[in-house]
């Protein structure tokens, strides 16, 4: 690419106007078009992109499309042609082997100039794409996830980027995928593939293909996925319900697909002449059998920088890095050795197939099935006692909570073995750091359990242990804490540094929320006392606020029934004392009182009198005893 490159202004440009957003973002496309685009393709950006999109084309001729003039002055240097115009802007006559529209064709359209509507932007990128290549295709679902947990509705937006909102009653754009099919088929493009993706349309972490999301219901690896990138995606956002919830749920309904935030289309077109080959003329691969398979999974990785992809091949599914691995660093001589330690070369090998043992408790949970709640803990506890034999717990098992633990039958696996454990820790230990953890989401997030309400964290911790056979004391309970506080300090370290190395431009609001949320959320900020009470951290949601009051309304309820209680209780002592004071000085006034009294009188003298004797008499008898000696 060009050191200089100079802005194509053909006419339509916005001059002040700039589609760049802190918090977008889509890291796991970026993956995905590594492993679409060859070296010396010829590529189309039409409209804004991930800067990560842009790495990953180091090889391509890339020409960028943008209608903001900010925004393509600030991609001038980093491609070979800027244009800056709307889609009637791009010359009828160039075709691309790769067209990439990462944020939809509303961010392609200008107000500048001629006016295409959806179907026309589509015609013209489809024109551009030539015999053989390939086109990526955002889509935003307005029955999403994001849409059914927003706080405010998606038709009272004023801001300046909403002068166009996309909803189910606008028939000039597709509502659903199956729309979206007919409408590439109209303009002669075949979808080879697509994409549901999480947790929201402008930030994007996870991919997932949409026909093994509608097939797999029950894939752990999917509940993981959908759990995780909801959670860290909506952290510090105001929501009416847990979108991680809503998205696990849809996923078992086997509507994930239906309800996901946004949509990849993945199509291409075929060649001019002769039958379609598995691979496209420009030797892009397609979503057909052979080495050219799309990924089933591309994911951002959570909290750290990484991109995985998950691959079906001849023997299941497996975990694929794309691009060369991280050596793992060497610490410096006489540095401070820590609890734990992030695998660069994590996660490889086979999937592992199973529940994710999250759900699967929740499920025993809200059922308030004890026996499958003893089963499931007892394995686990027994599965943790094997792994260690007779020495303490390293690696991924060690802090493999059960949202990163999957079930089958009786057979437990990690999930993800990205984190490893450097110091051993004893099992009871482990067990009651995954416990403490399930046992806070429980409490927190308002899920109904078979035990007592007045239970804290660290109390229901102890119960769950003793369902899965332990017998925990307080010492090894905090130890546990003391172990989550540690990893949660090395894990937010780890996700400053690849922040810091991503660079401002992708420093979004989001991942501020979440290293704050996680500061907030740790033990050192109050877990150790947390109840039934109190709102769940991170994200903040109407409805488990709202329930999280509930609980405080009752627990208020009851402590002030037990209040009452006890004060009536001290009244009725108080009445009874001034009733036995009346009494008695009421006795000490009659003649039988000071009969009684004369009576008693005597004796007391003569007591203390004897005792006198006593104590002289002993008092003699040890001087004499001295004087013999």
């Amino acid at each position: 690419m060009t050191t200089e490159t100079a802005v194509t202004l053909p006419g339509g440009e916005m001059l002040t106007w700039s589609d760049r957003r802190a918090d977008a973002g889509n890291r796991p496309l970026a993956a995905l078009v590594a492993r679409l685009v060859p070296p010396g393709a010829d590529v189309l950006l039409a409209g804004p992109v991930d800067p990560a999109v842009l790495d990953a084309l180091g090889g391509a001729r890339v020409t960028a499309l943008l209608r903001g003039y900010p925004d393509a002055a600030a991609l001038a240097g980093r491609v070979d042609r800027v244009v800056a115009a709307g889609a009637t802007g791009l010359p009828a006559d160039e075709a691309y082997d790769v067209v990439i529209a990462a944020a939809g064709l509303d961010a392609v359209e200008s107000v500048e100039g001629p006016r295409l509507g959806w179907d026309g932007v589509l015609a013209r990128l489809a024109a551009a794409v030539r015999p053989g290549g390939v086109l990526l295709l955002r889509l935003d679902n307005p029955l999403g996830v994001h849409r059914l947990v927003a706080s405010c509705g998606w038709y009272v937006g004023r801001d300046d980027a909403e002068w166009t909102l996309g909803g189910v009653l606008d028939q000039s754009r597709p509502a659903n995928l199956d729309q979206l099919r007919l409408r590439l088929d109209a303009v002669g493009l075949r979808v080879a593939g697509s994409y549901a993706g999480y947790p929201r349309p402008e930030s994007t972490t996870a991919l997932l293909a949409t026909d093994e999301l509608a097939r797999r219901t029950t894939s752990g690896l999917f509940e993981a996925v959908l759990q995780e990138s909801c959670t860290h995606g909506y952290t510090g956002r105001f929501v009416l319900a847990d979108p991680a919830r809503l998205a696990v749920d849809a996923l078992f309904a086997g509507r994930a697909c239906d309800l996901a935030p946004s949509w990849l289309a993945v199509a291409h077109r075929p060649p001019a002449f002769g039958p379609e080959p598995a691979m496209s003329a420009a030797g892009l691969p397609t979503a057909g059998g052979g080495p050219g398979r799309l990924p089933v999974l591309l994911w951002g990785g959570g909290s750290d920088a990484r991109i995985v992809e998950v691959v079906d091949g001849p023997h299941g599914w497996h975990w694929h890095r794309p691009g060369p691995v991280a050596a793992a660093a060497t610490p410096a001589p006489y540095a401070s050795r820590e609890i734990a330690h992030l695998d660069p070369a994590a996660p490889d090998g086979p999937v592992p197939d199973g529940r994710l043992l999250h759900n699967l408790l929740l499920d025993g949970c809200l059922r308030r099935d004890t026996a499958l709640l003893r089963r499931l803990l007892r394995g686990y506890a027994d599965w943790l006692t094997h792994q260690a034999a007779a020495d303490p717990l390293t690696g991924a098992v060690a802090l493999a909570g059960v949202d990163n633990l999957v079930v089958a039958g009786d057979r437990f696996a990690v999930l993800d073995p990205s984190w490893r454990a450097d110091d051993p820790l004893p099992v009871d230990v482990v067990l009651a750091r995954a416990l403490w953890r399930f046992a806070t989401e429980l409490l927190t997030g308002g899920y109904a359990h078979p035990w007592t309400s007045t239970l804290d964290a660290i109390g229901l911790t102890v119960v769950l242990g003793g369902v899965a056979g332990r017998d925990f004391d307080r010492a090894v309970v905090d130890a546990a804490l003391d172990v989550d506080a540690a990893v949660r300090r090395i894990r937010e370290a780890e996700h400053r540094d690849n922040r810091d190395t991503e660079g401002p431009d992708n420093r979004g609001t989001e991942g501020r929320d979440s290293r704050g949320a996680d500061r907030r959320g740790g033990p050192e900020a109050g877990l150790r006392t947390v109840t039934s009470t109190d709102p769940p951290p991170g994200r903040h949601s109407y409805q488990q606020l709202r329930d999280a009051w509930l609980r405080q309304r009752d627990e208020n309820t009851r402590l002030a029934a037990a209040l009452s209680w006890t004060e009536d209780l001290l009244a009725s002592r108080e009445k009874a004392l001034r009733r036995a004071e009346a009494k008695l000085d009421l006795l000490s006034g009659t003649v039988s009182y000071q009969l009684a009294r004369l009576a008693v009188t005597p004796a007391r003298i003569a007591r203390r009198g004897a005792r006198a004797v006593k104590r002289r008499a002993r008092a003699a008898i040890t001087r004499k005893d001295g004087n013999r000696e």
